[in-house]
């Protein structure tokens, strides 16, 4: 179960007392990177039939999502799957029938690329700002054919026009190598495995620190279980020595302006029994030590 950045990092720090919990850092509020104003001109197709199949030159991609530019767009950007976009769109069910319309209502929409179906989060980041792109979904990447009262059922389609990324958390791809320690990696004699991945030329830190890092933990399997890149809030700071018995030791061998990869066993994490919501067994941590809190 997902759980907050907040959440993730209190369960990470034992044992300490009230002043010394970690709390983020005051970072920007979400930027829009790039905009365009909605197209006055839009249509919806006279003919509803066509709605159903893809045509012979649309474009499509293993997981069976098929999609056509209906206008080009200006922007040089593309979304990620972790976004924050703003779109209008109108939705259609296999028998033509509309469902859903933000051109209806008169208000486009914002919302996380992660936390809508899984053919808008695939979609979506195909497309640049001010394109207008259909997209035929199969039913396994929209609702299912089972499906939730309230929601359509089967294939659906969407006229999508990408007006603006609002924000763009920038969560590091999973590692090549998250499923064990690499044979050039460093080991320690606790267990712990480590590997520079951009080398810093600040100072060290103690244990008895209060430090500034970025962070994101995977699972073995490739599963981020959290990351300080999919909050707006930055950077997150705590005292060191309260940190997991891993990031207590890992930490202390980091430069500041340093990248590092660390293998933590589950003895170093949490052990047999994790606080609710955190992984059982061994993670991978990518480390950057921003700085050294005064």
């Amino acid at each position: 179960m997902k759980r907050t950045l907040t959440i993730f990092v209190a369960a990470l720090v034992v044992a300490c007392s009230a002043d010394e919990k970690p709390k983020p850092l005051a970072g920007d509020k979400p930027k829009v990177i790039e905009e365009v104003p909605a197209r006055a001109d839009y249509a919806e197709p006279s003919d509803r039939a066509s709605l159903a199949t893809p045509p012979p030159d649309a474009e499509r991609t293993p997981s069976g999502l098929a999609s056509l530019v209906l206008h080009p767009g200006s922007g040089k950007n593309h979304p990620r799957k972790h976004s924050v976009v703003r779109v209008h769109y109108v939705g259609w069910t296999s028998d033509g029938q509309v469902f859903d319309s933000s051109r209806a209502r008169g208000e486009p929409a914002e919302f996380g690329l992660d936390k809508v179906i899984a053919g808008w989060t695939e979609g979506v980041p195909l497309m640049v700002v001010g394109e207008e792109r259909r997209f035929w979904i199969p039913a396994e990447l929209a609702y299912g054919n089972g499906g939730r009262q309230g929601t359509p059922q089967g294939a659906l389609t969407f006229d999508v026009e990408l007006l603006a990324i609002v924000s763009t958390p920038m969560v590091p791809d999973v590692p090549p190598d998250v499923a064990a320690a690499p044979s050039d990696a460093k080991r320690t004699s606790s267990g712990l495995a480590y590997k520079t991945l951009t080398p810093g030329d600040g100072d060290r830190p103690d244990k008895d620190d209060m430090i500034s890092i970025e962070f994101t933990g995977w699972t073995p399997d490739g599963r981020m279980f959290d990351s300080t890149f999919t909050n707006d809030h930055g950077p997150t700071t705590f005292h060191l020595g309260r940190g997991i018995p891993g990031w207590v030791e890992g930490i202390q061998l980091m430069r500041v302006g340093e990248t590092t990869r660390f293998w933590i066993p589950q003895k170093l994490f949490f052990g047999d029994k994790p606080p609710e919501g955190q992984p059982k067994g061994d993670v991978v941590f990518d480390i950057h030590l921003v700085e050294i809190v005064d």
